[in-house]
């Protein structure tokens, strides 16, 4: 574990005051003297016609106020005026002490949170009462099952200007919460590596998804950022594949999709790998094309460029490889761009934010953009110190893609050549990003080097006949 983690509270007061000043700028009609913030915690659910819950998966927007995460049922309040952070913990249920333990005390809850004062959930609506005797706004994301109809009327929910201000907050990562970061990724590299190794015990795609799971939960993530998305041969075209049960016999690619949690902050990381440990000739050509496009990106990171941008540049990177391949023909490179085909071998767009969701807040996609190159990109803004973004560009052989193809950028695709490369389905190759004062930081440490990967398979093939066992 990172020493700032290791001998810091998670700094609950500063995002706290992160909110507040995003807030007060962007909102000047209400005074810091009679506002407050009021965000609920996530609540345990029963599965319908059943007496057992879902997995907890906290509020992230009160998990930044507090760095609370397993507990159900909690409240946060932070006063403006005093700067005053307030912790309501669930109310203690007697009964349910024998059968999940003794809950958190606030006396435990002050020496592990930095928040100011604890208290229990059935104090909530007094509080709100005081606070809406003095005539304070009480913001609130919203109005659901978690903030209950008995204070309801004490709090405003779902103001843009709050929404607006707990985004920009989030958009910046502080040290502490890029210690974390760097912990998940740490993780997300061991369990890529496992799975890239573990061949020999690998036939079908759900071998891939246990064995990357199994790795994780041994090195002490609990939870996935996102369901792993493992896929083999063509399914490799399909962008967020989900059935991750097929056989992997006869195919020669794969694509592994997966990161892990650590601390309610994410990882998202992509390889592609051979079957055989020998990348085919066209599987390389498509891998080094991507890696080419994630490449350049690369280079341009830094504060102050427009990701738009670097989108745009992984797609020239794209049609230069297509029109060397003999994928593309009959055009200019300009030409090409312009007509908007390589969209569908490449229609995702280039990355997105990441911190504690997989895809974090305040990248303002706008997904009604005429420009097809445009419309998938998630992150749409200029580059800052303290943002993690994803660098992710692919290439995709799908025949629900290339069926979409319309006649004007038909001239431009030598479909003969493309149905050589069908079988591949798709590479894509995903790293996370700390952008940094003077360039950026790659938080991803598995290797994306194709003949280094090939020599991980082959070892893991060769331990296999001699009886496979690894631990990672």
């Amino acid at each position: 574990m990172n020493v700032i983690t290791r001998l810091m509270k998670y700094p609950a007061k500063n995002h706290a005051k992160k909110v507040q000043e995003h807030f007060l700028a962007k909102k000047s009609c209400v005074s810091a003297e009679k506002t407050a913030f009021f965000i609920a915690s996530a609540k345990y659910k029963l599965y319908p016609y059943c007496d057992q819950t879902a997995p907890l998966r906290q509020n992230r927007y009160f998990h930044y106020f507090t760095g609370v995460d397993q507990i159900s049922g909690a409240y946060i309040l932070y006063n403006l005026a005093n700067e005053k952070l307030t912790l309501f913990l669930p109310d203690v249920d007697t009964e349910d002490i024998m059968w999940s333990g003794l809950p958190l005390s606030p006396e435990e809850s002050l020496e592990q949170y930095d928040v100011d004062e604890v208290l229990y959930a059935k104090d909530v609506s007094s509080v709100l009462n005081d606070l809406k005797k003095l005539n304070f706004s009480v913001f609130t994301t919203d109005i659901d099952e978690y903030n209950q109809e008995g204070f309801s009327k004490a709090v405003i929910p779902n103001d843009p200007d709050f929404f607006y201000a707990l985004d920009e907050a989030r958009l910046i990562k502080d040290d502490y919460e890029v210690s974390l970061m760097r912990e998940a990724a740490k993780i997300t590299d061991k369990s890529h590596l496992a799975v890239m190794s573990a061949l020999p015990i690998e036939s079908n795609e759900t071998h891939m998804h246990a064995e990357f799971v199994y790795h994780s939960i041994r090195q002490g993530s609990k939870f996935q950022a996102y369901d792993p998305i493992c896929c083999s041969g063509p399914s490799c075209g399909t962008l967020h594949y989900v059935k991750n049960d097929d056989s992997m016999d006869g195919k020669t690619s794969v694509l592994l999709d997966a990161g892990a949690e650590w601390k309610c902050y994410a990882s998202d990381v992509t390889r592609c790998f051979p079957i055989s440990g020998k990348f085919s000739k066209e599987h390389l050509a498509i891998y080094n094309a991507v890696r080419d496009m994630q490449a350049q990106v690369m280079e341009k990171i830094k504060p102050g460029v427009l990701w738009d941008d670097l989108h745009y540049l992984s797609h020239k990177v794209l049609i230069k490889h297509f029109l060397k391949l003999g994928l593309f023909h009959n055009g200019t490179e300009e030409e090409i761009l312009g007509s908007k085909v390589s969209t569908w071998f490449y229609p995702h767009g280039l990355g997105h934010l990441l911190g504690m969701d997989t895809h974090d807040v305040g990248g303002y996609p706008n997904y009604e953009d005429s420009d097809p190159i445009l419309r998938y990109l998630r992150l749409r803004r200029k580059l800052q110190v303290g943002m993690v973004v994803t660098d992710e560009p692919g290439i995709y052989f799908s025949p629900f893609l290339i069926e979409n193809i319309n006649e004007e950028q038909k001239k431009y695709v030598n479909m003969e050549v493309v149905k050589e490369y069908m079988y591949i389905g798709g590479v894509r190759i995903e790293d996370d990003i700390l952008v940094t004062e003077d360039g950026y930081e790659n938080l991803t440490k598995i290797t994306s080097d194709p003949h280094e990967i090939e020599k991980i398979v082959q070892r893991g093939l060769n331990r296999g006949k001699e009886g496979f066992h690894v631990v990672i």
